[in-house]
């Protein structure tokens, strides 16, 4: 093969870096992946339509490089709704064909659509009655021919100098199943709460299912009258500590004072201390319910560019206030 025009051999010497030699590769690789995107056609729907009515497991195999990147797609696709695994295509032909039942889904990867491995497995899915999707850069390629339906994951050329390294290739591979990741993800109207099934543990997990509850401030709560006056909501506001005030009548919400509407009102009028609350709150502030997603509730905050949020019944502002939820919780 000859060598990549585009990412010619070089002595790092002459230039002393090698960020041009960087920024060649991902320009080169990025002129790959618009020139599939280009490409992309009904079998892609095809192919989304046949996962969706898989009545069983989406199985992905490949050898390789190309098992590295089959492994990825199943991770992506069992984090997002798609029960899916990888199978190694030797270990398969050695037995670990009993893992597949007549309701799974092959997805086989091959860039060149004649690995040994791979094409070894389509006698025996022919026999089970599998449907088979394949990815491959040769359309006439046995693999190709031998599906179902065929994804065209074809480049140019690879961005490895010598064009043998799989590079360009191994990225449009995981990129096209991204891009079935991603239909999937819309076609099953994945939402936050289902990803977080899957996501239990670490900072995403927590994130994603902990609920405003478990983060709120309750004790102590800085909650005046609306006819306190000014004076003594300043006091209430320091030993609260949140820089802010809940003003509440009859265990209903009526408004919000922030410590900048306090410093607004007192560089107007310093007589203002002796007047009451209600003529500088806020009224009907914006609320949420304790059972609202923390992911939920710091969208609410970063939409409506605040720092608190009041907390209230599940019923809302004339359920009482149950807490204040701060953008650093």
């Amino acid at each position: 093969m000859e060598p990549n025009p585009k990412i010619a051999a070089r002595n790092p010497s002459e230039s002393g870096s090698f960020l041009s030699i960087a920024v060649e590769s991902l320009t080169a690789q990025a002129e790959s992946l618009t020139a599939i995107a280009s490409r992309l056609g009904k079998e892609f729907d095809s192919a989304v339509e046949l996962i969706l009515a898989c009545q069983g497991r989406t199985i992905i195999s490949g050898m390789g490089k190309s098992g590295l990147i089959a492994k990825k797609i199943a991770a992506t696709f069992a984090s997002t709704g798609t029960p899916s695994f990888f199978l190694h295509p030797a270990e398969a032909f050695h037995g670990d064909l009993g893992m597949i039942t007549q309701y799974d889904l092959l997805i086989l990867i091959s860039y060149s659509g004649e690995t040994e491995e791979v094409c070894k497995l389509l006698p025996s899915l022919k026999h089970f009655g599998s449907r088979i999707i394949s990815l491959s850069g040769h359309q006439n390629s046995t693999l190709a021919q031998h599906s179902d339906i065929s994804l065209d994951i074809a480049v140019e050329r690879e961005v490895c100098p010598n064009n043998l390294a799989p590079t360009t290739s191994t990225l449009a591979t995981m990129a096209i199943g991204d891009a079935l990741a991603v239909a999937l993800i819309h076609a099953r109207k994945f939402k936050p709460d289902d990803f977080a099934r899957y996501h239990p543990g670490g900072n995403l997990g927590r994130r994603l299912l902990t609920r405003v509850r478990d983060n709120m401030h309750k004790d102590n709560l800085p909650i005046v009258s609306p006819e306190q006056k000014l004076r003594d909501c300043l006091f209430t506001m320091t030993t609260g500590r949140l820089g802010l005030a809940i003003i509440v009548e009859n265990n209903s919400l009526l408004g919000i004072l922030t410590d900048g509407d306090l410093r607004r009102a007192m560089l107007q009028d310093p007589q203002t201390l002796d007047k009451p609350v209600c003529e500088f709150m806020t009224p009907e502030p914006i609320t949420i319910a304790p059972s609202t997603l923390l992911t939920q509730a710091e969208e609410i905050m970063r939409e409506h560019k605040i720092k608190a949020l009041i907390i209230t019944g599940e019923r809302g502002p004339n359920d009482g206030v149950c807490g204040v939820l701060e953008i650093f919780d």
